[in-house]
């Protein structure tokens, strides 16, 4: 008899599907905030909302992957990319609208796309997952990005000017660590073997 979680999971399961949707929610959350242009209305509450929701669910589809063991290497893979589809995509826009230096998106991009590729290249041997601290890395830019995307300085003043300051310091300095981490795991495992 065959019981939940004897077979493999199909790669179509719920958690899978949701990651698909994020990565579907991203061209409508850069449109949203886009079209604002910097107006600060009522297209950018929404971007900001869809785009929460879209990082939040991160933690939905991992939860339902690892407690009903449906865990696949294509979520493996894709998650991060859904992530990097959101945030990249955010980081892009913000700076395209002013709102965030070039060299802060540079600096993430070139450490999520460099570890992206290397993390493809690996999956002729393994899949790699993320790290915890790649994991903290992925939280600490979600909060800053949407805390950048929510204009929540026009209803609480400036101040919030600074918060998003350092929150996004924390977030580079944690995608520096955790990238330098990668590399450091990586030759330390080629050496092994």
């Amino acid at each position: 008899m065959i019981r939940a979680g004897d077979s493999a999971p199909s790669i179509l399961n719920v958690p899978n599907l949701i990651t698909i949707a994020r990565i579907l929610m991203a061209p409508v959350f850069f449109w949203m905030l886009l079209a604002d242009a910097g107006e600060l209305g009522p297209l950018r509450w929404a971007a900001a909302a869809v785009f929460v929701i879209g990082i939040a669910t991160d933690s939905i589809d991992g939860h339902l992957a690892r407690s009903r063991n449906l865990v696949t290497d294509f979520g493996k893979l894709m998650d991060p990319i859904a992530d990097k589809a959101l945030t990249g995509g955010a980081l892009v826009c913000l700076a395209l609208l002013g709102e965030l230096a070039w060299w802060v998106v540079i600096v993430i991009l070139a450490r999520e796309i460099g570890i992206t590729i290397y993390r493809m290249l690996a999956l002729r041997d393994r899949v790699i997952p993320a790290s915890r601290g790649g994991k903290l890395k992925t939280v600490l830019q979600a909060v800053a990005i949407s805390f950048f995307l929510a204009p929540l300085w026009i209803v609480l003043g400036d101040w919030v000017h600074w918060l998003n300051g350092a929150l996004m310091t924390a977030a580079v300095a944690a995608t520096l660590v955790s990238g330098l981490d990668y590399v450091v795991a990586g030759i330390r495992e080629r050496r092994r073997a």
